[in-house]
């Protein structure tokens, strides 16, 4: 039984002893390195990693909870150390010498890993361009996003090339030459994970650090699939919020929520990834609509007390509007859209 996995269990233990109890901290300052020094050791890191490189292979429901669990504890350490399983499934499926080099490593949690390759979805305008030079590649334009800059080792950067291809390889995380990071942005919620811009002038990496080479349309094919899935964080959080809620009030979103989560997860077990893609978005949507009535719900209960910053509820709340942007497409920005106007 996935309930009974042992990564769920530190996932748990994680989030009690440690995550929930600071969260209203965290949120008003960054996530602390101890934070992430537990996650490094509690094997968390190597969920989607091959068990021969360290790393726990779990299925699917394991890394979905485990998602549940951080991000409705303290949603700013999720974020941060969610970033780091995107590099590790790339490796995983990468032919080149960094996957020897740096997967062990990853899956271990040696090293954290954040990802700078959002900007790719604004195609066919290229934020990032990759062009190649000296036996390597040289990376040119703005990253809009980074998270967790200062507290990862490394990042996957991607660009786009001449021939239209996205490129994907790995870069230390800190400033060179050719790479700018700006000053931590100040955003709504989860200014605690360290999110920055990145400019990028000229920065070159060898061509033994590119993980991946493939025509943009392949990857952007495959990215579709996997944005109209809904965001298990989603379920995390909003199960947090129904605790700061009388029975009767939760009671009816609970059940709503649960019929969402059982349809969105047995389809993402039982169904091929390019199947039921409007079933999936309308279930993302769905999801997002509960959290947010249950995010609100949580605010009116609390009175005028949840205007401190401090709050719980508030906090729930501000991560919930992050949450609805969050790897956002143009095809589920209309969808949700949409469904709001109806």
């Amino acid at each position: 039984m996935t309930s009974a996995h042992p990564l769920l269990a530190q996932a748990r233990r994680l989030a009690d002893d440690l995550l929930a109890p600071h969260a209203e901290q965290v949120d008003q300052a960054e996530v602390p390195v101890g934070h992430l020094t537990e996650i490094r050791r509690s094997g968390l890191l190597g969920l989607n990693a091959p068990h021969e490189y360290g790393g726990a292979a779990a299925p699917g429901a394991v890394v979905r909870e485990t998602a549940e669990i951080l991000a409705g504890a303290c949603c700013s350490t999720w974020f941060v150390q969610t970033q780091h399983h995107t590099p590790v499934l790339t490796l995983v499926r990468s032919e080149g010498p960094v996957r020897e080099r740096l997967l062990g490593r990853l899956a271990t949690g040696e090293l954290l890993s954040g990802v700078a390759y959002a900007h790719l979805r604004a195609y066919p305008r290229t934020p990032v361009r990759a062009a190649r030079e000296r036996g390597g590649w040289r990376f040119d334009g703005t990253v809009p996003w980074y998270t967790g800059w200062g507290l990862n080792d490394v990042m996957l950067l991607a660009g786009i090339t001449e021939a239209g291809e996205a490129l994907f390889a790995f870069a230390e995380a800190r400033e060179q030459p050719g790479l700018r990071a700006s000053a931590p942005l100040r955003l709504a919620a989860l200014t605690a994970a360290r999110t920055v811009s990145l400019a990028l002038d000229g920065l070159w990496l060898p061509e033994e650090a590119v993980a991946l080479r493939t025509p943009y349309e392949t990857w952007s094919t495959a990215d579709r699939l996997k944005t109209v899935n809904a965001n298990p964080a989603v379920f995390g959080i909003t199960k947090t919020a129904l605790t700061l809620l009388d029975e009767d009030t939760a009671a009816p979103l609970r059940t709503r929520l649960t019929e969402i989560r059982d349809r969105a997860y047995a389809l993402a077990d039982t169904a091929p990834a390019q199947e039921h893609l409007v079933e999936r978005l309308a279930l993302k949507t769905q999801a997002c609509e509960v959290m947010r009535a249950a995010t609100t719900a949580a605010v009116v209960t609390g009175g005028g007390r949840t205007m401190l910053l401090t709050d719980s509820a508030q906090r729930l709340a501000r991560e919930s509007l992050f949450l609805l942007v969050q790897g956002q497409t143009r095809e589920s920005r209309r969808s949700h859209v949409n469904a709001l106007v109806r």
